[in-house]
C-alpha cells in the first residue's frame, strides 16, 4: 500500500474504530442524565431515593455482561482479526440502544418493563465488552512509528464528544419540551437516534483492512508451522500477570473518575444539593468538549516523554482537587462551586490521552485484544458501572454528602499502585511484545 493509500486507510480506521466507542458512551451518558425520569417510569416507588437506587443498580448490573463480552470478542479478535470482531460488536450495540428507546414503561406492561430494560442493558454490556480493547488495538496497530499515544487518544476523544453530544441533546430536550412531553416521549429521542450509528459504523468497519501488525503476526505464526502449546488465555495469565494487573489498576482509576464525573455527579447535584439539572448538564458539556482536545494533546505528549510521566501527576492532582472542591460544594451548594468541581475533570482528560496506548501496547499482538478487553471490562464493571450506585449508597448510609471523596481517593490509589508495578519501555518494531513507557 502506498503512502497516500495508507494515510487514507488510517483516517478510515480512526473514524470506524471510535464510532462504536462513541455510541457506547453516548448511550451511557444519556442514561445517566435521564436517570431521574427513567427511575419514575420503570421503577415507580413511594421513596424517590429507592427508585433512583434501582435505576443505578440496573445501570451497574448490566456491567456484569461486559467481562464476558470482552472475553468472547477479545479471543475472537486475537484469532480472527480486529476487523471482524468490530463489525459484529457495532451491530449488537445498535440493537441494545434501539431497544432502550422503544421500551414500554412500567405503567404500560408492569414488571416486564424493568426486566426488558435490564435485557437491553445486558445486550449493550455484552457488545460493548470487546469494543474498547479491540478498537484500541486496531488504532495503535495502524499508528505510524512513535505516534501510538496520539492514535490511541482518539478513543478518548470519541468518549468526550459522546458526553458532549449526549449533554447537548439532554439540554435541548429539557429546554424545548414541556415536562409532560419530556416524560412521555422526549427522553426516548437520543436512544432512537443512536440506532442510526449502527449501520454507519458497520459500513465503515467493513471497508477497513485488517491491522498490519495482526497480519504480520498471522504470517509469523504460519511460518513457524508449529501447533500452539497453550491457549490464548493460558499464555495471557502465565506470561503476563504484571501487565494484567497494571492494566486493570489504571483502567479502574480512570473509569471510576469518569463515571463519577459524567453519571453520578449531575444526579447527585440535583438529588442531594438541590441544584438545577440544567446547570449540571451544562458543566458536563463544556468539560467534555475541553477534554476531547486535552486527550489528543496528552496522548501526543506521552509519545515524547513517556506514559507514566503524564499518567501519575494527573491522578495525584485530580484526587487532591476533587477532595478540595467537593468539600467546598457541599459547604456552599452553588452552581459556581459545582462548575469548579466539574472543571477539575480536565485532569481526567490528561489521564485519558495516554491510557488506550498504555493498556494495549503492554500486551503482545497475539493476546492484545483479549488482555486489554478483559482487564478493561473487569475494571469498568467493578469501578465504573457500580460507581453511581456505590456513591449514592455511601451518601445515604453515612449521611455525609462528601462521601464520594473516599471513593475517588481509593480509585486514584489503585491506579498509582498499578503504574508503580509496571515500568517497561516499548520496543520497535512492534511485532515483538511491546511494553509501555
Amino acid at each position: 500500500m502506498d503512502k497516500d493509500a495508507m494515510a487514507q486507510m488510517r483516517r478510515r480506521v480512526v473514524i470506524s474504530s471510535t464510532i462504536g466507542n462513541a455510541l457506547e458512551w453516548f448511550d451511557f451518558t444519556v442514561f445517566g442524565l435521564f436517570a431521574g425520569i427513567i427511575s419514575k417510569l420503570f421503577f415507580p416507588a413511594d421513596n424517590p431515593s429507592s427508585s433512583l437506587l434501582l435505576t443505578f443498580a440496573t445501570f451497574g448490573i448490566a456491567f456484569a455482561a461486559r467481562p464476558l463480552g470482552g472475553l468472547v470478542f477479545g479471543l475472537y479478535a486475537d484469532k480472527h482479526g480486529r476487523k471482524k470482531a468490530l463489525v459484529v460488536m457495532i451491530t449488537l450495540m445498535a440493537v441494545g440502544t434501539g431497544l432502550l428507546g422503544l421500551l414500554p414503561t412500567f405503567g404500560a406492561i408492569g414488571i416486564a418493563a424493568p426486566l426488558l430494560l435490564l435485557l437491553a442493558r445486558l445486550i449493550q454490556g455484552f457488545s460493548a465488552g470487546g469494543e474498547f480493547g479491540s478498537a484500541s488495538a486496531m488504532l495503535i496497530e495502524f499508528a505510524p512509528p512513535g505516534r501510538r499515544g496520539l492514535f490511541g487518544s482518539f478513543q478518548m476523544v470519541s468518549q468526550n464528544l459522546a458526553f458532549a453530544i449526549g449533554a447537548t441533546m439532554a439540554i435541548g430536550l429539557n429546554l424545548g419540551l414541556s415536562a409532560d412531553a419530556f416524560a412521555s416521549w422526549g427522553w426516548r429521542v437520543p436512544f432512537i437516534l443512536g440506532i442510526l450509528i449502527g449501520p454507519t459504523g458497520w459500513y465503515l468497519r467493513q471497508r477497513c483492512d485488517e491491522s498490519p501488525d495482526f497480519q504480520a503476526y498471522l504470517a509469523e505464526k504460519a511460518a513457524a508451522a508449529q501447533p500452539a502449546k497453550r491457549t490464548t488465555l493460558g499464555q495471557l495469565f502465565s506470561d503476563h500477570p504484571v501487565e494484567l494487573i497494571a492494566s486493570f489498576c489504571l483502567i479502574a482509576a480512570g473509569t471510576a473518575i469518569n463515571y463519577v464525573n459524567a453519571i453520578f455527579l449531575p444526579t447527585y447535584a440535583v438529588a442531594e444539593l438541590k441544584l438545577p439539572l440544567l446547570n449540571a448538564q451544562m458543566g458536563l458539556l463544556f468539560i467534555s468538549l475541553a477534554n476531547a482536545g486535552i486527550a489528543v494533546a496528552t496522548g501526543a505528549l506521552s509519545d515524547r516523554i513517556g506514559r507514566r510521566a503524564v499518567l501519575i501527576p494527573s491522578l495525584v492532582i485530580y484526587a487532591a482537587l476533587f477532595y478540595l472542591m467537593l468539600q467546598r460544594l457541599v459547604a456552599a451548594p452553588t452552581t459556581t462551586n459545582l462548575w469548579q468541581l466539574q472543571i477539575v475533570a480536565v485532569f481526567l482528560g490528561v489521564l485519558a490521552g495516554p491510557m488506550p496506548a498504555f493498556m494495549t501496547e503492554i500486551f503482545p499482538v497475539g493476546v492484545r485484544s483479549t488482555g486489554a478487553s478483559l482487564m478493561y471490562n473487569l475494571a469498568v464493571m467493578l469501578f465504573g458501572g457500580l460507581a453511581p450506585f456505590i456513591n449514592t449508597w455511601l451518601v445515604a448510609a453515612t449521611g455525609d454528602k462528601t462521601a464520594p471523596v473516599y471513593y475517588i481517593l481509593f480509585a486514584a490509589a489503585v491506579g498509582l499502585v498499578g503504574l508503580s508495578m509496571y515500568r517497561g519501555r516499548p520496543a520497535v518494531p512492534e511485532i515483538a511484545p511491546q511494553p509501555a513507557q
